[in-house]
């Protein structure tokens, strides 16, 4: 445990706010907290920004954040709130388990991450660590995670016309002999060289040329 950490103890009651855009759902968690007295349901809101703004009013130990609300996500509430610097922690509990809803929440500062089909005893389980800054994550989610970090990113691919201009940089050719031979500006001959180095994750015309001929884009 690292000093400065918030510590929730086992004698002390977690406060929690309940974030869903659906009230049966909102009201069933309610139920579901209030018949435990290690826990005290201190809000509800509906949406992202309503989060946002009851968790700085109320300071809750842990937000139970849904991730898919009309009002605004919980992808944009947990950025807000990581942001204006709360305290609180935010558990993630949603029906979405795809990489396009659990790596966004996790980068945005979400403590954990759990399925709506999660048991009582998991849920209280893991509001318990969240309350504690300890991660916790459904077992599908933490599987998908590991896979996420396993598979290498796809290099973006270059367009035709960004082929043409590094095509034109690989046999020495000026900026301004590039422009006169596509018929285009200066100016947009070294945007589509901005996005080459963008694309190929280098910072040079060299490095560029180089590693086009190493993945077969040149030649």
């Amino acid at each position: 445990m690292t000093d400065g950490e918030d510590v929730v103890t086992d004698a002390d009651e977690i406060t929690v706010l309940i974030v869903d855009d659906h009230p049966v759902v909102r009201d069933g968690l309610r139920g579901m907290f209030a018949a435990s007295p290690e826990f005290d349901v201190v809000g509800e809101a509906a949406s992202g920004p309503e989060a946002v703004t009851l968790t700085l009013e109320l300071d809750p130990d842990v937000v139970l954040m849904d991730l898919r609300m009309p009002g605004g996500g919980g992808v944009q509430a947990i950025t807000e709130l990581v942001a204006r610097g709360a305290r609180s922690r935010v558990l993630v509990l949603t029906t979405y388990d795809t990489d396009a809803d659990t790596v966004p929440a996790i980068e945005a500062g979400a403590t954990g991450y759990l399925l709506k089909d999660a048991l009582r005893d998991d849920l209280f389980a893991g509001v318990r660590a969240a309350a504690e800054g300890r991660t916790v994550l459904s077992p599908v989610v933490a599987s998908r995670l590991m896979n996420h970090m396993r598979t290498p990113t796809a290099p973006q691919a270059l367009s035709a016309r960004e082929r043409e201009v590094l095509a034109l940089v690989a046999k020495g050719t000026s900026n301004r002999a590039i422009a006169q031979e596509l018929f285009i500006s200066e100016a947009t001959v070294k945007t589509h060289l901005t996005h080459v180095f963008a694309k190929l994750e280098v910072k040079d015309r060299a490095a560029a040329v180089a590693v086009a001929y190493d993945r077969g884009i040149l030649g």
